[in-house]
């Protein structure tokens, strides 16, 4: 269940598509929920942010500087070709968090995003929680989730450093990827990290989170970041995988 933690300011507010009495229903929820109003025709006053209802799910309109939208599809085509063809457990992304031939790792994603990397662990065989805190990304977390009618990841809203210390949260392997500053604009990521940016900004408690995990793991907590990133909290990690762009640092509790 969502909350009003982090709660949305007034820029942003929720509509449907016209004529469909479940989408409206929907909208609605969501609407008391998130505390945020109702528009019948948002392309006539379209708010910076807008939570829209379509038949084919809930989706993030982002109006502002930078223009463009956010869902969150669990079958789209390019993450099913990833998890055909992109090398399974065998994969950087597996090996980091402990996946072996028979050892499927309990996890939590304390810096959920758009859920891919939880969904990936959770095809692999691994009981997967996910913290989102942007009420907005969380919202369209748990839509994602229902279309595909699965509760493998478990989605939690609120601030990680805190649910982290929960007892019903304490796992094998916590794993974080925070958002990287950017130094200019060239250094932006694609469209949806740049509206991610500008909806959540950056992870400036990156170091306090990870100190929580590396309190509350059981046997380790994985840091993805970009290529020549900085160590969180001048940490030197047990071992690194590395990639062409980015590095998992692995530290082994």
């Amino acid at each position: 269940m969502l909350t009003d933690l982090n709660k949305p300011s007034q820029s942003a507010a929720i509509s449907f598509q016209p004529g469909e009495t479940r989408l409206q229903q929907q909208a609605e929820e969501l609407a008391v929920k998130l505390q945020l109003p109702i528009i019948q025709h948002a392309e006539d006053n379209c708010p910076k942010t807008l939570l829209f209802y379509s038949k084919n799910g809930l989706e993030l309109r982002y109006h502002n500087a930078i223009q463009g939208k956010l869902y969150v599809d669990f079958q789209a085509a390019s993450l099913l070709y990833r998890k055909r063809h992109g090398g399974g457990t065998k994969q950087a992304l597996a090996r980091a968090v402990g996946i072996k031939a028979n050892i499927r790792p309990t996890i939590l994603d304390a810096t959920a995003g758009l859920g891919i990397d939880s969904h990936l662990l959770a095809c692999f065989g691994c009981k997967v929680r996910m913290i989102e805190r942007s009420p907005f990304l969380a919202a369209l977390l748990e839509d994602g989730l229902q279309r595909i009618q699965a509760n493998n990841p478990h989605l939690l809203h609120g601030e990680a450093a805190t649910l982290i210390a929960k007892p019903e949260n304490i796992v094998d392997t916590i794993y974080l990827d925070p958002m990287y500053p950017h130094r200019n604009k060239s250094a932006l990521n694609k469209q949806e990290m740049r509206i991610i940016r500008e909806l959540v900004g950056d992870d400036n408690d990156a170091d306090k989170v990870f100190l929580a995990a590396i309190k509350h793991a059981e046997k380790r907590v994985v840091v993805k970041r970009p290529k020549g990133a900085p160590l969180l909290c001048d940490t030197p990690p047990s071992h690194v995988i590395k990639m062409k762009n980015s590095r998992f640092d692995v530290y082994m509790i």
